[in-house]
């Protein structure tokens, strides 16, 4: 929002009433779908200080910043953790399975996902959002290039549990996704131990603007991620012997 904010704001200098209609946005009441940024619109279009091809760029522009905004707008944490997050990935590699008794008979529901032949592999998601404020999800929602503060919480992390990590993060014009082995993922300075009293084996890791650079070793292409899972696998195993 921040950047379309600030195109309508220099678009607005193009009106010769450009200071009485500024101040008929602050008292305007917006319920969806009318907006402030359509009533501005609509006046730029009307007094042909927008044109038709301007007004597509500006659209077409906005809905390339925007083009994961919708999944602020699941607001169950299970509907975006589990429903939306492992539905992505599976899309992204279908050779992943779901784990089961007839896959894994000491199965019961420790992990998210199985690759053949033996990798484990728990699944965390999480959303960028500016920290400390208390707006709806899809209005905190950051860019990828925003120098907001912002604080992903990775919660309920299983070391033990699994061989591999796979963790997405959305931002409001790309998602990102990283590869992890579970022994890196324990030893990592920004892991806590303990996230609940009494949950042995179990942390958290927080990602922010200051230490996210710091896992960028770990960041994969979308087609990539089964051949990451499977190296991550491999360096788990060889890190588990010897660390």
């Amino acid at each position: 929002m921040e950047k379309l904010k600030a195109q309508l704001e220099e678009l607005l200098t193009r009106l010769e009433n450009a200071t009485e209609l500024r101040a008929k946005v602050k008292e305007l009441v917006s319920i969806y779908p009318f907006s402030e940024y359509e009533y501005i619109i609509s006046h730029l279009l009307a007094s042909k200080k927008l044109s038709l091809d301007e007004y597509y760029q500006l659209r077409n522009d906005y809905l390339d910043r925007n083009l994961y905004l919708y999944l602020f707008e699941i607001s169950a944490p299970r509907g975006f953790g589990e429903l939306w997050a492992h539905g992505h990935l599976k899309e992204l590699v279908p050779s992943l399975q779901r784990p089961s008794k007839q896959t894994d008979p000491n199965y019961s529901g420790e992990y998210d996902f199985f690759l053949s032949p033996n990798i484990r592999i728990e699944v965390k998601a999480s959303r960028a959002v500016e920290f400390r404020s208390s707006a709806p999800l899809y209005l905190k929602a950051l860019a990828s290039d925003s120098q907001k503060q912002f604080d992903m919480n990775f919660q309920q992390i299983k070391p033990a549990c699994c061989e591999v990590f796979v963790w997405l993060a959305v931002w409001r014009d790309v998602i990102k996704h990283w590869v992890i082995p579970s022994y890196e993922v324990e030893n990592n300075r920004n892991y806590s131990k303990g996230q609940h009293r009494g949950n042995i084996g179990e942390g958290q890791l927080h990602l922010n603007k200051d230490n996210i650079h710091e896992f960028d070793k770990y960041l994969v292409q979308a087609k990539d991620i089964e051949a990451a899972i499977r190296a991550a696998f491999k360096r788990e195993k060889r890190l588990r012997k010897h660390g």
